[in-house]
């Protein structure tokens, strides 16, 4: 996929905040790209792929590690799976698809649960366990993923991996995306405190692990082929009805209203939530996902407008206020337009 440049000075404050993030946190490397109207405006490169001296820089094959946004990877798989049939209903229970834990735990459990982080199921020390019923609050754990993943592959027989490669990587030209099992000279270190327990690495090129690498601008592109419902330059690449689901707001209506609300475990612009990872300027309808290592992508359909931070830092330095930052990233974009 390749897009026009036109370089544009509009979006200078986005690249402003990245840089007061970047005295916030430890990082080596960092990336901005904006993507307005269908024009590449904004591409923006610092530092380099580790604190060695001898590093390499920064530049537009570098592929950030990019925790949580892996997400919405795995919300494309689900909604590949429900468009395609494997799904008959977001709304459907768990237990009708995962067979190996506690069924009493799981009741009443769907995936659209899953999806939206309202499952209140949580797992430790190798127990699982309802913190609160489901659809009834909203809690952001790890465990919902592994069954999604469970879900995925039970119905479909392929990979998370394996669906992305075959209906969006090859299709559109992907090739700086990626789950890795090894190091390799274009992959960004994760600068990180050493004792963090929230790092963990995998081998497995499945798609269902902490292990995703993704060049900046594979990642704008990912968020440009969903602003653009999956036609690219004039072709239907992707059927619009999966990025539809994935984009659309899936939350149970929660008795707290400030939690933050989903689509295919996007973070989705709806009504006005305290808790919100989407800034409160951003218009109704844009949609963000956000990783641990201070990735972020926005997309913002009203303003046709596509923004990716990219950052090394993995984890919230003391002082540091990430919720606080990122909503005001969003709002930042919305003052340049």
């Amino acid at each position: 996929m390749n897009l026009d440049k036109q370089s544009s000075d509009q979006f200078t404050p986005v690249l402003d905040h990245i840089r007061q993030t970047q005295k916030a946190v430890s990082w080596s490397g960092s990336a901005c790209i904006v993507i307005h109207k269908g024009n590449l405006v904004t591409e923006q490169y610092w530092g380099n792929h580790s604190l060695d001296l001898s590093a390499r820089p920064i530049q537009a094959d570098s592929q950030f590690h990019v925790a949580s946004v892996r997400k919405s990877y795995i919300g494309f798989a689900v909604a590949y799976a429900v468009y395609k049939g494997y799904i008959s209903s977001i709304d459907d229970l768990v237990t009708a698809y995962v067979n190996d834990l506690d069924r009493n735990v799981l009741e009443g459990t769907t995936i659209r649960h899953l999806l939206t982080h309202a499952h209140g199921l949580h797992m430790k020390e190798g127990s699982l366990f309802r913190e609160f019923p489901a659809g009834t609050n909203w809690a952001y754990r790890m465990i919902g993923i592994d069954l999604l993943a469970a879900v995925i592959k039970g119905t479909t027989g392929q990979t998370i991996a394996g669906i992305l490669q075959n209906e969006v990587f090859e299709p559109i030209g992907f090739r700086e995306t990626g789950w890795y099992a090894k190091s390799n000279e274009k992959l960004v270190d994760v600068i990180r405190d050493p004792y963090d327990r929230n790092w963990v690495t995998s081998e497995s090129t499945a798609g269902d692990k902490m292990n995703m690498y993704v060049s900046t601008r594979d990642l704008a592109y990912w968020g440009y082929l969903h602003l653009k419902m999956g036609e690219i330059n004039g072709e239907q690449k992707v059927a619009k009805e999966i990025i539809e689901l994935a984009t659309a707001l899936q939350s149970p209506r929660l008795v707290d209203q400030d939690l933050p609300q989903n689509g295919f475990l996007w973070f989705v612009k709806d009504l006005p939530a305290l808790q919100s990872e989407i800034g409160p300027l951003i218009s109704k309808g844009a949609y963000q996902i956000l990783g641990y290592t201070n990735v972020a992508l926005l997309v913002i359909p009203k303003h046709d407008i596509v923004v990716v931070r990219m950052l090394n830092s993995f984890g919230s330095p003391k002082g540091y206020d990430y919720l606080a930052d990122i909503r005001n990233f969003g709002d930042t974009v919305m003052g340049c337009l």
